[in-house]
């Protein structure tokens, strides 16, 4: 099985120090940099903008992940992809035409993915997929950081996979956000994810990034592996 890629969200860094936040999950083995973008209408937060994707752009080499909470998406593609996201993730509960948003953004020469809220049925997305790079699961309630993993999360992991997997599309990314810390994250990746988001797992007073990193690590079964995910 393949090294997982974890993301750690910048929504738990310290904002005052961003650009050193990502630059130690950088160096501490990060392989993506994950955005969580609210609006206070589809989620019940207000978080940040195309502006702070933009610095973590500049803060770093790695991938930028953009998961976009928000009510009319496409409104804002552009913006984020000028700022430098790799990926633009979309919920399906906020886009009635999927097809035509995943297409919008695969025209910005950006990579695009589609996002399920814990009770959304997993046949919401399966004329999509061909049409992806990337599927997101949340294992939480969107709208805050720090949230418990939700149990049955793990079986909806393991079924998107087989489905991914069932249909040749075994390079689209399955990745998991909330809740994934050391207790949780050797059964995300045991049920096929391919990254993982991690908020406060990795930015927390117990250890410094670097070592809350390779914590996650040794937890899914990697030892002191680091930064051997896929970076492009």
């Amino acid at each position: 099985m393949s090294a997982i890629k974890i993301a750690p969200s910048i929504l738990s860094a310290d904002f005052g120090r961003l650009a050193e936040q990502i630059q130690e999950a950088e160096r501490g083995g990060a392989d993506w940099i994950h955005v969580d973008v609210m609006d206070g209408h589809f989620v019940p937060n207000i978080t940040i903008g195309p502006l702070i994707a933009a610095a973590a752009r500049k803060a770093t080499s790695l991938p930028i992940d953009v998961h976009l909470m928000i009510e009319r998406p496409e409104r804002y593609l552009a913006a984020f992809a000028d700022a430098g996201a790799d990926y633009l993730t979309v919920h399906v509960e906020t886009s009635p035409h999927l097809h035509r948003t995943v297409q919008q953004i695969r025209e910005l020469g950006v990579h695009p993915g589609v996002t399920l809220n814990p009770a959304t049925s997993l046949e919401m997305i399966t004329e999509i997929l061909p049409d992806v790079d990337l599927v997101l699961v949340m294992s939480v309630n969107p709208g805050f950081g720090g949230q418990s993993y939700i149990p049955g999360s793990t079986e909806r992991i393991r079924r998107i996979r087989a489905l991914l997997d069932g249909r040749g599309l075994g390079h689209v990314e399955l990745e998991v956000d909330g809740g994934v810390a050391p207790d949780t994250i050797a059964q995300v990746k045991a049920a096929g994810a391919s990254v993982v988001v991690a908020g406060s797992a990795v930015y927390n007073a117990k250890g410094s990034v670097a070592d809350n990193l390779r914590r996650l690590r040794q937890a899914c079964g990697e030892g002191e592996l680091q930064g051997i995910g896929n970076r492009e």
